[in-house]
């Protein structure tokens, strides 16, 4: 009767550990080893710093700011990567996006086809920088906004999945 007891636990436990594994795996490490990509292809810690993605009715925004405001090491090497990102995005070039990533991010495809119909303006914030994207091209909003939406799942910012409603006063 012991040894019927003893395996039981024996397997109850083993089976607890493997669901950890995987919940461990589903979540935390292929984030874990995005956010490390980040640090790398984008140049500052992915911890001192905050990522908005904002979708708006003609395309959207990439929004980084340090945590520190009086880091401003941190908000020059936002400014430069962002200015960087502008740059490459208007030449249709999503490089870094795909490394951070290790995947083609949804959208890519379509907004490299329309690259000519879709405006990158790199902007200074206090903290850091934003990229805006616009273009008055339905198909390319669109696209900008599946990219945008990948962003937010793949970096948990919880910020909103659809444009604020511009019909709202």
């Amino acid at each position: 009767m012991k040894l019927i007891m003893i395996l039981a636990l024996l397997a109850l436990t083993s089976g607890v550990q493997a669901q950890k594994k995987t919940s461990e795996e589903g979540s935390g490490k292929p984030h874990c080893e995005m956010m490390k990509r980040g640090e790398k292809g984008m140049g500052f810690s992915q911890q001192t710093t905050t990522h908005h993605f904002r979708l708006l009715a003609d395309g959207g925004a990439i929004e980084i700011e340090t945590n520190d405001p009086k880091d401003s090491g941190t908000r020059d090497q936002i400014r430069q990567h962002l200015s960087h990102i502008a740059t490459m995005f208007s030449a249709g070039n999503f490089d870094i996006p795909m490394f951070i990533h290790d995947q083609t991010p949804p959208g890519v495809p379509t907004m490299t086809e329309l690259r000519d119909q879709i405006h990158y303006d790199f902007e200074t914030m206090d903290s850091g920088g934003r990229v805006r994207i616009h273009t008055t091209n339905a198909r390319a909003v669109e696209a900008v906004h599946e990219f945008l939406r990948f962003q937010i799942t793949q970096h948990q910012t919880g910020d909103p999945m659809s444009p604020p409603d511009s019909s709202a006063k």
